[in-house]
């Protein structure tokens, strides 16, 4: 098979979440450790950082990444979905595995797996640890697909476990309250490996506290060590506006001399909280032996996307008119997204939006503003909702818009029809944002 023959067979023949929704999800980790088993578990055979969370684990496990890089180490990084190609999922020093590494691994092992049956999730993670194993990376920065306890992930034994925050997504697999999502996410704590967790929330702190304590793991929470003042804005005007670096000095609760400025390239306001979760597992990734200077996250924080290849996270698009796109796809995303948006200077806003069958719309649609011009349109994968459903569903809640059938087509309308001081926003579904990045 040549690259897009391996690609086809992956897509059509394996259970995919981003086709069949939850079916697709295994609830164990018997087919994921099968594999790693007729791999020789390569999951033993190099140094990890397991990241999970709701809301930002992806910047979180590439400005990690970025940092280690900088550093000099070989450093792999997992992560999902792939915005454009496959191999965006499989890094090293973020250079994407080869299209041979992809083809050999699938021919190799395609008896394994008409035998297993793995979902593509299942493959794509053992693909990447026997990569990491056969590269032999310093370490690699592995993502959480979803949830933790029963993630395909979960079979590592990291150095250091992080977990960003908890908000509301999956909830038909994960639990219907903050407290059993967070249960499920704090199954990636092991016993005796320290834990960082990004954001501390009143509502499922003790379920990270009693986790830690039954593991006896040390755990830290990110947002009560850093204090972060911004010093220069990415404020962006529709007229002439260039991407700026985000300039903030970040100082150390506890000790005021441990102190920090830095210009991040990834602009949105939510990526003050990632930084933080960033900087405490820097901290115990140096307890650990790493070598890792100031200079060193300095140098990483302002390239990420260069050093990383990261994108889609509120990312320029275009200047005349300012279109801008962004990932932010559940409630705690999207409020995120409202934030950002609030922070640009324009005359009208377009929203370009598409969403999944299966994700909760009333909850999502009515954080939407009324005063917006929308472009309703259906991701191309099958489990993308029809442009036409969703805009009955925004038109009740008073979003007025045309359906498209296609985001590109949604997109170009906007386009055209915004004036140069208006903003155009896309977004709504991590698909949709990999239509047009």
């Amino acid at each position: 098979m040549n690259y897009n023959d391996t690609l086809q067979y992956l897509y059509t023949q394996l259970p995919m979440f981003t086709r069949d929704g939850a079916s697709a999800f295994k609830k164990d980790l018997t087919n994921t450790l099968e594999l790693c088993r007729r791999l020789d578990n390569p999951q033993h055979k190099f140094k990890s950082v397991h990241v999970g969370g709701t809301n930002g684990k992806g910047s979180t496990s590439h400005m990690l990444a970025a940092v280690l890089q900088t550093a000099s180490y070989k450093t792999g990084l997992y992560t999902s979905p792939h915005l454009k190609d496959f191999r965006e999922r499989i890094r090293i020093n973020g250079q994407m595995i080869s299209e041979q590494t992809v083809i050999d691994f699938v021919e190799h092992h395609k008896a394994d797996f008409d035998e297993i049956a793995p979902s593509f999730f299942e493959m794509t993670v053992a693909l990447a640890f026997d990569v990491f194993a056969k590269e032999k990376v310093d370490i690699a920065i592995i993502e959480v697909g979803l949830g933790g306890r029963l993630d395909s992930t979960n079979v590592i034994t990291p150095l250091l476990s992080v977990i960003t925050n908890i908000g509301w997504d999956h909830m038909n697999m994960l639990g219907n309250t903050l407290p059993l999502i967070a249960g499920e996410k704090a199954g990636i704590i092991k016993p005796n490996i320290p834990v960082v967790i990004g954001e501390k929330q009143e509502e499922v702190a003790d379920v990270f506290i009693e986790k830690a304590n039954e593991t006896d793991s040390k755990l830290r929470f990110a947002s009560e060590e850093w204090i972060i003042e911004k010093l220069k804005g990415e404020r962006q005007k529709a007229k002439g506006t260039t991407e700026e670096l985000l300039e903030i000095h970040v100082q150390n609760k506890d000790s005021g001399l441990k102190t920090y400025d830095l210009a991040l390239d990834l602009p949105g306001t939510y990526q003050l909280k990632n930084v933080k979760t960033v900087l405490s597992a820097v901290d115990e990734l140096r307890e650990q032996g790493f070598i890792i200077s100031d200079g060193h996250i300095q140098t990483a924080l302002k390239q990420v996307k260069i050093l990383t290849g990261l994108h889609g996270r509120w990312e320029i698009l275009s200047h005349n008119p300012l279109t801008i796109c962004d990932t932010g796809h559940n409630p705690d995303g999207i409020e995120e997204v409202m934030k950002n948006i609030e922070s640009v200077d324009y005359k009208h806003l377009h929203m370009v939006i598409g969403m999944v069958n299966d994700k909760d719309t009333g909850k999502v649609l009515p954080m939407f503003p009324k005063s917006a011009t929308y472009y309703f349109c259906k991701p191309d994968i099958p489990r993308g909702l029809d442009a036409e459903v969703m805009k009955a569903q925004a038109e009740i809640l008073g979003l007025i818009g045309d359906a498209y059938p296609s985001v590109k087509e949604a997109l170009l309308s906007a386009q055209k029809k915004a004036g140069n001081d208006d903003l155009v926003f896309v977004g709504g579904s991590t698909f949709v944002v990999a239509e047009v990045v």
